[in-house]
């Protein structure tokens, strides 16, 4: 068997390989993005007014001039004004072009305004004595025209997209999204509106599985096969034709009805490994075609398939659409916990944040990988090594964030 890092590395060099395509400004929330956004003017693309107040020339400040006549008004989205003649003003407003022949800014707070003129009444100001060039913020200041302001492999959030909307990218290149089907299989699985007999259960993996890939931005179809090995070749057959990835739950384990490995073999999916040093998923199947399609096969416990797939096939789909693996994330446990077999645990926790700064994790007591309602406690999973089976309180190892 392979250890966990092993297999995941194994995953990782098998990534999907994914087109382009170019979608609109207001369809591209929560996609990948495969060609950089630049900016195409100075960022300022002006002198920019920072603060309302008015705008004066700082030498006649300088000369001792501490009253100035307001002339007009420079409001933002107008052409710009000028000054026309000394210890004169220009009342500004934040976001508007400064007027030439204005170098300082002054805000409202530090000024009185009466009959016309405007008398600085502050000079001590929460930002200092009043300077030349304050409030203003100087055109490209920021970015300058050209200058990358998205990379590719940014994933588009609400900041990205109104930085792409500033430069006029009405439409966006992004990474595709693949073509999935979640696939349960098993007598003993019934629909979710069905009533089970004493020996059935609801299917509820797949739904767990599409969830948890809705926070990639992806959309997966929901399949059901029975134990049967010629049926389970047929449907398996037709969904890897029209799909990218399949994600199988059950049906791996050393069970009489367990058929999903040799079906995937006479299907022409290679396996690059099966079974894996750890509890809860030791079972999990992956393989390949040599077409580029991918398949993960689940342990059909629910707190495997729950573990495999923030441990391998959530961060698998992450690099296949060209984002950057989640920095690792730690935490300290906050009692102590022993696991004596010499393969890596991983220990469902809640995770709660000190006001010291730690993060500290829960273990939770459970009845083993089937107990998927022990999960609604869980915030993730610690993952403990396999060369230690004793592991204090206050020792600090890394968590697998699950979705709340």
């Amino acid at each position: 068997m392979l250890s966990v890092s092993d297999a995941f590395s194994i995953t990782q060099q098998h990534l999907l390989t994914l087109p382009t395509e170019t979608v609109s400004l207001l369809d591209a929330n929560g996609r990948v993005l495969r060609e950089a956004v630049c900016a195409d003017r100075d960022f300022p693309p002006f002198n920019r007014v920072a603060m309302d107040g008015i705008g004066i020339r700082f030498a006649d400040y300088e000369a001792g001039q501490r009253t100035f006549r307001v002339i007009g008004m420079q409001r933002a989205g107008q052409v710009q004004q000028s000054l026309t003649g000394p210890n004169t003003c220009l009342e500004v407003m934040t976001g508007a072009m400064l007027p030439n022949g204005v170098d300082t800014v002054v805000r409202y707070e530090e000024i009185s305004i009466t009959d016309g003129q405007a008398s600085i009444v502050v000079e001590d100001t929460p930002f200092g004595p009043i300077q030349i060039g304050q409030h203003i913020h100087p055109q490209a200041t920021d970015r300058r025209a050209g200058d990358e302001l998205l990379s590719i492999g940014t994933r588009l959030g609400p900041s990205e997209l109104a930085v792409a909307a500033s430069v006029g990218q009405s439409t966006l290149t992004v990474t595709a999204l693949p073509r999935i089907a979640l696939i349960s299989t098993g007598d003993e699985l019934v629909a979710v509106a069905d009533t089970p007999l004493p020996y059935q259960i609801r299917r509820s993996n797949t739904y767990m599985l599409r969830a948890a890939l809705a926070s990639l931005g992806i959309q997966a179809t929901l399949h059901h096969i029975v134990d049967d090995e010629d049926q389970l070749q047929k449907d398996l057959f037709h969904l890897l034709t029209t799909n990218d990835l399949l994600i199988l739950s059950g049906g791996v384990s050393a069970g009489k009805a367990d058929f999903v490995p040799d079906v995937l073999a006479q299907l022409g999916v290679q396996k690059h490994f099966h079974k894996i040093e750890q509890r809860p998923g030791k079972p999990l199947w992956f393989g390949t075609t040599a077409s580029g399609k991918t398949v993960f096969a689940l342990p059909g416990n629910p707190v495997s398939t729950v573990l495999c797939a923030y441990r391998y096939v959530l961060p698998y789909l992450q690099a296949s659409l060209g984002l950057a693996l989640a920095p690792e994330c730690y935490a300290q446990l906050a009692e102590s916990v022993v696991f004596k077999t010499p393969i890596t645990y991983f220990l469902p926790v809640r995770l709660t944040s000190e006001s010291d700064g730690r993060m500290l994790a829960h273990p939770l007591p459970g009845s083993g990988s089937a107990d998927f309602a022990n999960l609604l406690a869980a915030d993730g999973f610690m993952e403990l090594p396999a060369d230690q089976s004793e592991f204090g309180a206050g020792e600090s190892f890394q968590v697998w964030k699950t979705i709340r």
